[in-house]
């Protein structure tokens, strides 16, 4: 164990938000587990660790399932903030099993390989539609212009909702993601508070709406559920559908800028992808294991646990550095080489256990369907200035990635 002063871990430091997998490599060679003051949580670096946590049933999203804030150690958060935490606390991600099992269990059905693969020709139409725009203009931003609008327009799609109500979908998720950092601030509290009462307000008109007029999308699906066992809330269906959004996009969104400007500092790896179009399913791959989108994912010890000889409490906080995990020597050949033909490559940016994403299917095909349209029709794709990287550290991205055709 070694503690947080002798660490070279700041996620709040600019030079660190830059690169830190090279901090990622002093803590794998120091140990297994360390200890974080400043968020007072377990740092945990390594594959091997990271990987068998994700499946420990010892470990939860939340711990309010077995305990309340007090047994458990913890203070309530603030009143001001309930809009935020009620919208979160009954999205399936945060919720462990049985209310996770019966609410995935329904939210799957959507996610068949069958009904993803239906969705493959709008997602591939759609993704060569935006990138014609960006050619047709010489260029843009690669965030704005492609990377957002193809998953918000997917998932949106999914859910029903109209394309006139989809322009507050994307900050309402932004500001409502901000609340994921570590120690977020009063003003990112704020935003996310505002942003969850009015996403629920929205969703709680359009679940009415379908209600009284059925569509096929996948809200009147939910509400068509009538198995009583399987019966959602209206809480329930409104943190849903925002937990869809947010994660259904937020990782393709950032895996796409982050792979293009991984791309333009290899390019010859570039070169041998725009060679090789065959390349896209291992090159979506291995831009996400390489910069990984999320950094960072965290678990309540509901039981007591021990790594490498560290007891580990119950009611403490364990934080599993996937970005880490992703760069582990132990685990990749030369982790810190960009190699778009790795052939084995078990990275966990989706995550795994019970909370691996359900929307990976959806998400390598919305990656690949982007990615083979700009190697399609702007073939000499390139960046016309330094891409500036957003200043947060669990969600990694960029604030625009500026290319030229």
């Amino acid at each position: 164990m070694t503690a947080e002063s002798d660490l070279a871990f700041d996620p709040w430091d600019p030079a660190f938000l830059a690169d830190p997998y090279p901090a990622y490599a002093e803590l794998r060679e120091r140990g297994r587990v360390h200890w974080f003051e400043p968020t007072h949580q377990w740092l945990v670096p390594h594959h091997a660790d990271v990987s068998a946590l994700l499946r420990d049933r010892r470990l939860g999203r939340t711990y309010q399932h077995r305990f309340t804030h007090e047994e458990f150690g913890r203070t309530a958060p603030p009143p001001e903030q309930e809009p935020f935490h009620t919208l979160n606390d009954h999205g399936m991600l945060d919720l462990e099993p049985p209310d996770h099992t019966r609410i995935r269990r329904l939210v799957s059905k959507a996610f068949t390989p069958r009904t993803v693969e239906r969705l493959k020709p709008y997602v591939e139409g759609l993704a060569a539609d935006l990138v014609s725009a960006l050619v047709d203009a010489g260029g843009g931003d690669l965030l704005r212009d492609v990377a957002e609008p193809l998953p918000v327009a997917v998932i949106a799609e999914m859910l029903g909702i109209p394309e006139s109500d989809r322009a507050p979908l994307r900050p309402w998720s932004a500001d409502i993601c901000g609340m994921y950092e570590l120690k977020p601030s009063g003003e990112s509290a704020t935003k996310a508070v505002r942003a969850s009462v009015e996403f629920s307000e929205y969703l709680r008109e359009l679940i009415a709406e379908r209600r009284a007029k059925p569509g096929d999308d996948l809200i009147s699906g939910l509400i068509a559920a009538h198995d009583e066992d399987d019966r959602l809330t209206e809480q329930e269906m409104i943190s849903t559908c925002v937990l869809l959004l947010n994660a259904g996009h937020e990782a393709t969104v950032n895996s796409t800028v982050n792979g293009w400007a991984a791309l333009f500092r290899n390019p010859g790896q570039l070169a041998a992808l725009r060679a090789d179009h065959s390349l896209v399913p291992s090159a979506v791959e291995e831009l996400m294991r390489y910069d990984t989108p999320l950094q960072l994912f965290e678990r309540w010890v509901l039981d007591d646990i021990e790594i490498d000889g560290t007891v580990i409490p119950r009611g403490a906080e364990i934080a599993m550095l996937f970005g880490s995990a992703n760069h582990d020597p132990a685990v990749f050949t030369d982790p810190a080489r960009l190699d778009l033909t790795r052939a084995d490559n078990p990275h966990i940016s989706f995550s795994a256990g019970i909370h691996y994403c359900i929307g990976a299917p959806l998400a390598r095909i919305e990656l690949a369907a982007s990615m083979r349209a700009l190697l399609e029709k702007a073939p000499t794709l390139r960046p016309a200035e330094e891409p500036k990287r957003k200043p947060n550290f669990v969600i990694r991205g960029l604030e625009g990635l500026v290319v030229e055709v």
